[in-house]
């Protein structure tokens, strides 16, 4: 098959300065800014680049696609992005699986699981 995924863009209302936040979170830089788009560095892992786009209207309800982070130390992991301005909403598990849900400093949720989990 010849589609890939190369990037997860996340509409906000201020793209630079949820830049600052996803740059911290994931070890990364911003690799261009175009104002009303900013495109983060592709993780060092391999994997999807984060896109942050402007657009005018605020979030409203639950986010229909969120993103699912892996981390050696969940709870280590979820104490740091806490630190940087994420907020917890909850914390869940089936069989073999738990994950934290939290929201980025615009309400975008995404989750955060044991590596491998995800």
């Amino acid at each position: 098959m010849g589609l890939e995924m190369g990037m997860i863009t996340v509409d906000c209302a201020e793209p630079q300065r949820l830049a600052e936040f996803w740059t911290a979170a994931l070890g990364v830089s911003v690799a261009a800014d175009y104002g009303e788009f900013v495109m983060l560095e592709g993780p060092a892992s391999g994997g999807p680049r984060l896109g942050l786009q402007r657009v005018p209207e605020p979030r409203s309800g639950k986010n229909r696609v969120h993103v699912d982070f892996g981390a050696d130390d969940r709870e280590a992991e979820v104490r740091r992005l806490v630190g940087l301005g994420a907020v917890e909403l909850g914390r869940h598990q089936v069989p073999g699986l738990e994950w934290t849900v939290l929201e980025d400093p615009e309400g975008n949720v995404f989750c955060v699981s044991a590596k491998g989990a995800h």
